[in-house]
């Protein structure tokens, strides 16, 4: 039987308005918005399709990110879908709502523009903003290039209503953000057939069947509470695969947990997320050419963190050198924690922190990572740093 073709329309689009463009076909019912850069793009192309009649949600205009979030938090506890986006300090001031979306169950969808954190101040790409949330009970993706981040966004929401957890969805502030690149839009029809309409199990606006959110609860109850949420996030892993297969229909793309490029006959890996990823496959296809056998880890679901399929693909390498756009003054960086956790031996394990405040890293630094590796230059008890 031939396989019907999906026509995609190819649009040249930022990442941002990749993000503004899957917001349009999910339609959501309130979208709260707050102007932070580099995320401003979105809302500001968000809101242009709700000038022109193109979507039915309704905005409103906030005087914070703390309230933009709180507004978020009511609009889907009445029952719709609500959106809202955001960067850096707005994410942090977000931190008190954060953990009440996720304690009440609302599968909130956030596009994230990674940005560093002040103080000093600075509008450019790292990932500390997103790692100073990650235990607060949010499904967390990150994106390489526009296209993911596109697709990441609708698969998230799916992903979300099922588990009824919410998710943020990062890309790289400025690098992928404003960069125009080709992006496969999927037809409007196709994303409301595998999206379908938001039915809520619980709503506030229901008065036959009333309903008190975030009320008081003692001991007891309250771990009762938290073990159900820590048990709705083991299940995100199991469902997310099964809303990638019905993506990978229409893209023919795999939709996994992580990425590995040329990484199964590999001796030495990079395990880097987000843009730098894109860098590191082309400095593997030039060091291949010469003989070199070196891959690429790149997750892309890192709450849940997939332990035992990371350990089972790194498992086979001499050595791996992990990349971390954040810091954990005090300790190890996040991805590297998280990492050695996979029951990697310490040993062939190096951490490097690059790209703070959207320093630049370039072909020749990855080069130098690799070769490091191949070498045996690992010293697991001190962080290596590339400026």
């Amino acid at each position: 039987m031939k396989k019907k073709i999906i026509k995609l329309n190819i649009k040249a689009l930022t990442g941002a308005q990749a993000v503004a463009e899957a917001m349009r076909q999910i339609n959501p019912g309130v979208v709260s918005v707050y102007p932070i850069t580099p995320q401003t793009p979105i809302i500001e192309q968000f809101s242009q399709f709700v000038t022109n009649g193109l979507v039915d949600s309704e905005i409103i205009m906030v005087e914070s990110e703390h309230s933009a979030m709180s507004a978020t938090v009511g609009a889907q506890a009445s029952g719709v879908r609500a959106m809202t986006t955001t960067s850096s300090q707005g994410l942090a001031l977000m931190w008190e709502i954060l953990s009440i979306a996720s304690g009440l169950r609302l599968p909130i969808v956030m596009p994230i523009v990674n940005r560093a954190l002040s103080a000093p101040l600075n509008i450019h790409c790292d990932h500390s903003d997103s790692m100073g949330c990650r235990d607060l009970g949010w499904i967390q993706i990150f994106s390489e290039n526009n296209q993911e981040v596109y697709e990441n966004t609708l698969l998230a929401v799916k992903l979300a209503e099922q588990v009824k957890l919410p998710a943020m969805v990062m890309q790289d502030g400025f690098i992928t953000s404003h960069c125009i690149e080709a992006v496969k839009i999927f037809p409007d029809k196709i994303v409301v057939k595998i999206l379908g309409k938001y039915k809520p199990e619980y709503s506030l606006l229901d008065i036959k069947n009333p309903i008190t959110l975030g009320s008081f609860i003692s001991q007891p109850n309250y771990f009762v509470t938290k073990y159900q949420q820590i048990q709705a996030m083991e299940q995100v892993k199991k469902v997310y695969l099964k809303i990638g297969k019905k993506f990978s229909k229409i893209t023919g793309r795999k939709y996994d947990y992580f990425e590995k490029y040329k990484l199964d006959d590999a001796e030495v890996g990079i395990v880097v997320m987000s843009s730098t990823a894109g860098t590191t496959k082309a400095v593997i296809n030039q060091m291949r050419k010469k003989g070199f056998k070196v891959g690429l880890l790149k997750p892309i679901l890192f709450r849940p963190f997939p332990y035992q399929e990371i350990t089972q693909a790194l498992s086979h390498l001499k050595a791996v050198a992990v990349l971390d756009r954040s810091t954990s003054p005090g300790s190890f960086p996040p991805l590297y924690s998280e990492i050695v956790n996979c029951q990697m031996s310490i040993n062939k394990c190096q951490s490097y922190i690059f790209g703070l405040g959207g320093q630049d890293i370039f072909e020749k630094d990855i080069e130098k990572v690799f070769k490091d590796l191949l070498t045996g230059k690992i010293n697991r008890e001190k962080i290596k740093y590339i400026t």
